[in-house]
């Protein structure tokens, strides 16, 4: 199971029209993601004045973000990763553990030693304790997700139906919360290890579809917090 990630990625916001009309276009060079249809469950962490979050609404040149993440909603024994991701420069860099989601939360809550890359459980450790990091968000939207056929670092998700609360911060507690996107809207992303590829470009501007620097996480947090309109 893969712990290091080094890739570019872009999200661009899409309406249902939008969405369809590109995957028409592009089907053919595309594979289905082996695991189907997913929810992605996420506890984000932050410190009690936001930092991390707000940071990253300021769009710096770095920055980094803590998050707890199922596929699906979790029993106690059932896989989660334990995430640190980080953009520098454009680039994202991101680190995993994965763990049964009683042995992650152990390890959180009372430091019990866990089974598996010591290095990133010690990158992620630090960073716990330097930000003093706690539960701060349960974030869940429904995915979907496509390989290029010819270079599977080439990855495209579709994320909608993004739900939200800042209470009941547990993953095994199941998806319920404020919605904040429609099923009619999509955050599509685009995840690789160089350029895009030509054929995907084409269909882009067919479909008239731009990148944009967006985070759901932030998003959430300034409809909560700041009292603006999302931007998805």
């Amino acid at each position: 199971m893969q712990e290091i990630f080094q890739r570019i990625e872009e999200k661009y916001i899409l309406n249902r029209y939008q969405k369809e009309k590109l995957l028409e276009l592009i089907k053919d060079h595309l594979k289905d993601d082996e695991y189907g249809p997913s929810t992605v469950c996420n506890i984000y962490y932050d410190n009690k004045n936001k930092d991390l979050v707000r940071t990253s609404m300021d769009k710096p040149f770095y920055k980094e973000k803590v998050r707890l993440r199922s596929y699906n909603i979790p029993n106690k024994e059932s896989i989660a990763f334990l995430e640190i991701k980080k953009k520098y420069d454009g680039i994202v860099y991101k680190r995993r553990i994965a763990n049964s989601l009683c042995d992650i939360e152990k390890h959180i809550e009372v430091g019990e030693k866990i089974n598996s890359n010591n290095q990133i459980v010690n990158e992620i450790d630090y960073c716990f304790s330097y930000y003093k990091l706690q539960p701060s968000l349960f974030l869940s939207y429904d995915r979907v997700a496509y390989y290029d056929k010819d270079d599977s670092s080439f990855r495209l998700t579709f994320d909608t139906n993004i739900t939200a609360r800042d209470y009941d911060l547990d993953l095994s507690k199941g998806i319920y919360g404020k919605k904040y996107c429609d099923t009619n809207t999509f955050i599509m992303e685009i995840k690789c290890a160089g350029g895009l590829p030509f054929w995907f470009l084409r269909a882009l501007q067919e479909v008239k579809a731009y990148p944009g620097s967006f985070s759901k996480y932030g998003n959430v947090y300034e409809a909560n917090y700041m009292k603006k309109n999302l931007a998805f």
